[in-house]
Formats: C-alpha cells, sequence, structure tokens
C-alpha cells in the first residue's frame, strides 16, 4: 500500500521474506551494537537478568513515528521499575516479526490493519472498522505466542490533504467532495500510488474521483511544498504527518471508509506479559490509550522537522500525559 513503509511494513517476495528471517539474529546483534555506540538512552546496558523479571526487549521498525512510540512504551515501562532494552530501529516488519515470534524482541508498537494482513497473509483483511480489525489481529496471533493489546485513538494512515485555503475555497471537507473538482486538479503521492490499491485506484474505485495528472512525488516533504505553493491540488500524507502541523494544510475525511483502521497497538510476547501479569498489561493500554492523532503529529514534527532526538520528545511527552 502507498505509505506502508511508514508503517514498518516491505514489499518482499516469499524468498526475501525467508532470507529477512534467517537474518533476524543479525540484526538484532547489529542493532545492539549500535545502541552500545551511541549516544543516549539507547546505551544502558542489559539489566542482570532474573527469570521471575524477565528483561523487556523494546523494538521499533526503521522510521521515526516507530522509534518515537518505541521510546514511549519503554520510558513507561522503566518508570515503572520494569527492566527494559531498547533495539530501536530494527528494521522492516520482515525482520522485526519474526524477531518477536523467535524470542529475540519482546514488544514494538504495531499499526492494526498492516500487522493484520501481514501476519495472515494471503490478502488484505483488515477493514476500516477498528474493533473487528482489532479483534482479528489478537486471533491471528495467537497461535504465535503474541498479543496484541488496547489499540489507541490514533491511526497514522493513507490520507489526503489540501491547504485550508482551497477547503474553504471549494467547500472541501470530505474525500467525496473532490468529485466536481478533480478533473481539473493535480494529485501527488509516492511513484508506486498508482499502483496501490489503497492510492489512486482505490480513489477510482471508491469514490469514483478522476484526476486531471498524477505527479510523483520523492518524499512527504516534496508532497507537502507542492501543495502549499500551488503544484498539486490533492497531495498523499500520512494522517499523522508532520506536516500537519500548524493547520496549513488539512485532511479530507475517508468517508466512504477505504482505509482501513492502522490505530497503534503495542504487540507483546505472551510469555513477558504472563510473566509479570495483568499489571504489566494496564500499563500498556493507559499509555496507549492516550496516544491521540494531535500528539503523533506534534512528535513527529519535533523528530523530523526540528531534529529533536525521540527519546527526548518521548519523555517530554510522557510526562505530561503518564504523571507520577
Amino acid at each position: 500500500m502507498s505509505g506502508a513503509d511508514r508503517r514498518g511494513a516491505g514489499s518482499v517476495s516469499t524468498v526475501a521474506a525467508r532470507r529477512a528471517a534467517r537474518a533476524v539474529a543479525v540484526a538484532v546483534a547489529g542493532a545492539l551494537v549500535l545502541a552500545g555506540c551511541a549516544a543516549g538512552p539507547q546505551t544502558r546496558r542489559e539489566p542482570p537478568r532474573d527469570p521471575r523479571r524477565p528483561v523487556i526487549r523494546v523494538t521499533s521498525f526503521d522510521f521515526a513515528e516507530s522509534q518515537i512510540l518505541a521510546e514511549v512504551y519503554a520510558r513507561a515501562l522503566e518508570t515503572r521499575g520494569y527492566p527494559v532494552q531498547r533495539i530501536i530501529g530494527l528494521g522492516s516488519r520482515e525482520i522485526v516479526g519474526p524477531a518477536l515470534e523467535q524470542g529475540k524482541a519482546d514488544l514494538v508498537p504495531e499499526y492494526l490493519g498492516t500487522a493484520l494482513d501481514f501476519y495472515a497473509g494471503g490478502g488484505p483483511r483488515a477493514t476500516a472498522d477498528q474493533d473487528r480489525t482489532a479483534a482479528e489481529l489478537h486471533r491471528e496471533l495467537a497461535g504465535r505466542g503474541l498479543v496484541s493489546l488496547r489499540s489507541s485513538p490514533a491511526q497514522d494512515q493513507n490520507g489526503f490533504a489540501v491547504t485550508r485555503e482551497a477547503a474553504i475555497a471549494r467547500n472541501l471537507h470530505r474525500i467525496s467532495d473532490l468529485r466536481a473538482v478533480a478533473p481539473g486538479l493535480a494529485i501527488g503521492g509516492p511513484a508506486e500510488c498508482p499502483e496501490r490499491p489503497l492510492c489512486l485506484p482505490g480513489l477510482q474505485r471508491r469514490y469514483g474521483l478522476r484526476f486531471r495528472e498524477f505527479r510523483a512525488m520523492p518524499s512527504r516533504s516534496v508532497t507537502a511544498e507542492a501543495l502549499e505553493e500551488g503544484e498539486i491540488g490533492v497531495g498523499m500524507l500520512e494522517t499523522t504527518s508532520p506536516h500537519l502541523r500548524g493547520g496549513r494544510l488539512i485532511l479530507l475525511a475517508d468517508d466512504r471508509a477505504l482505509q482501513p483502521a492502522e490505530n497503534v497497538v503495542p504487540v507483546v510476547r505472551r510469555e513477558v506479559l504472563d510473566a509479570y501479569g495483568p499489571p504489566l498489561a494496564r500499563l500498556l493500554d493507559a499509555v496507549t490509550a492516550r496516544l491521540v492523532a494531535g500528539d503523533l503529529i506534534e512528535l513527529n514534527g519535533q523528530v523530523e522537522l526540528e531534529q529533536r532526538a525521540p527519546a527526548a520528545v518521548a519523555a517530554a511527552w510522557l510526562r505530561e500525559a503518564l504523571p507520577g
């Protein structure tokens, strides 16, 4: 899907996936070496092992938002006295998924729809229904020794944005409002958008939209600039994009539910949850419940646009969201 790289997914063949799975041990070892050489919170050594209190190895995908979320959960655990080890930026889902199943990592912040389709295989199963998608993911993970906990209000979906000025001038609030004006507009997005069912083909099929032209954008930053400069009329930006800060660009509501639910959800190894009992799940659920889209937009902006460290912005957010 377009934008799937933001959610840790990769488009790989079965052979490539097998190779990735075999590379998990190497990837985890490499991530730990890098963490040991880096400055900041990631330099912390693994706490002494205690079978009654196993170290909780928190990992992330290799993009900023995932790293921020991993730091949020890791810091929350540490402040409540749980032993934590970070494996930040481990890689794509083809690396992270097997690492969890093989017991080389214990917790990753996931996204409902992308995770369900990855673990289920055989084509998309996720829908726009958060509860249904969450229930299916929970069932799918049960046989893998993994548990998906409560999912957040915040979700990182493919979104379609316009400038605030255009929205006011053309009375645009929903994607379906584009029907009358789309033939005169250029739409911008990642190069693969014309082939991905949740991007241009989905807009055509679900909404009946036919744009004047499609323009491939090399990055989300370029997409945002092209929108603001009037080079395109509509741009694909994720719903937690830092470029939505400030309100110059606004998302159109997906009123015909093209996009599947992509709410943030911690996936944890069952063995770790069993070792610590209900208090661990309650803590993680409490953190998740406080994650809203506006917070992720702000946190992403601080990291991607202001070049602040994920650990620092996560710690500041957590102090306000979960004091005490």
